[in-house]
């Protein structure tokens, strides 16, 4: 749960700054990911749906929302639901969150 919280409070920084999120989740991608693989056990549900979506995160930015994965879908809708402020955000706005995890 407090990891959900995390990802919420970072999504809302990400809101606020898209360019400092974008430019975080550019150059974090390769190194967050041996972290993540190494945490990835203790994580909740709610955690690993925003984990496993980004890769389809990634694709979603980098064609400017043209390919759209299943579990990009997923998490954007988990987020909606967790999160008043995530509501208003684009889907665009939201991958990149997804990424600065």
């Amino acid at each position: 749960m407090r990891r959900t919280s995390t990802a919420i409070a970072l999504l809302l920084v990400a809101m606020a700054a898209p360019a400092v999120a974008s430019s975080f989740a550019g150059t974090s991608a390769g190194a967050t990911s041996g972290g993540i693989s190494a945490s990835s056990g203790s994580t909740s549900g709610n955690d690993k749906v925003l984990l496993e979506a980004r890769s389809d995160a990634a694709s979603f930015v980098a064609t400017e929302g043209r390919i759209r994965g299943v579990r990009l879908e997923a998490a954007l809708r988990h987020l909606r639901e967790q999160s008043g402020a995530a509501r208003n955000a684009s889907d665009l706005a939201l991958a990149r969150s997804i990424l600065a995890l």
